[in-house]
């Protein structure tokens, strides 16, 4: 049986959102914008859009508000980005750590970029952008560790698992598409 084209699977999800979950530096937003492309979705940055609706930089409202601040302003972004359609959203990798953001994640399909941790440590090290949960930590090997243990349960939930393993942005939204195919066919 043929692969459906994007068009094709674009269709079929009938403008049902795409969440992209994963840790930090899996690569959500490099996977986003061509998959997104590939569908005729937009994509959108959900901490983009949070640092919109704060007016400040995630950094500072970690600074200012506290994790759990952060997290409150991040749940309001999801459930504004959620009455929308027909998008590829890069969501933050602690999104799935409130139960309330399952409900408005699984109203669309869930894909969990699963990187090693060491993949993700080399692409952090690589990106000069602010990452509040690591720095100053003297060990962000082993943080990065015990983030990932804590939120592997939870990424577990998504409907689709895309394993990392460096290869290009656009290769891993070509094995999105293709894998979407079996998701659609059991939703």
């Amino acid at each position: 049986m043929p692969k459906p084209s994007p068009q094709t699977l674009s269709e079929r999800l009938g403008g049902i959102n795409l969440y992209l979950v994963g840790m930090m530096g899996a690569g959500k937003s490099a996977v986003g914008r061509p998959l997104a492309d590939a569908l005729g979705y937009r994509f959108v940055d959900a901490d983009q859009v949070l640092e919109q609706a704060a007016g400040r930089p995630i950094p500072e409202v970690f600074r200012t508000d506290g994790e759990a601040g952060f997290r409150a302003l991040e749940s309001s972004v999801l459930g504004r980005i959620s009455a929308w359609h027909s998008l590829v959203v890069a969501t933050g990798g602690g999104v799935v750590l409130r139960p309330e953001n399952w409900g408005h994640l699984q109203q669309g399909v869930v894909v969990w970029l699963d990187a090693p941790p060491s993949l993700v440590l080399e692409r952090l090290n690589a990106d000069p952008t602010p990452r509040p949960l690591l720095q100053g930590s003297a060990d962000p090997a082993r943080t990065l560790a015990e983030l990932l243990t804590q939120r592997r349960p939870l990424y577990a939930q998504a409907d689709l698992r895309i394993q990392q393993d460096g290869r290009p942005a656009e290769a891993v939204a070509q094995q999105v598409l293709e894998a979407l195919s079996g998701v659609l066919k059991e939703r």
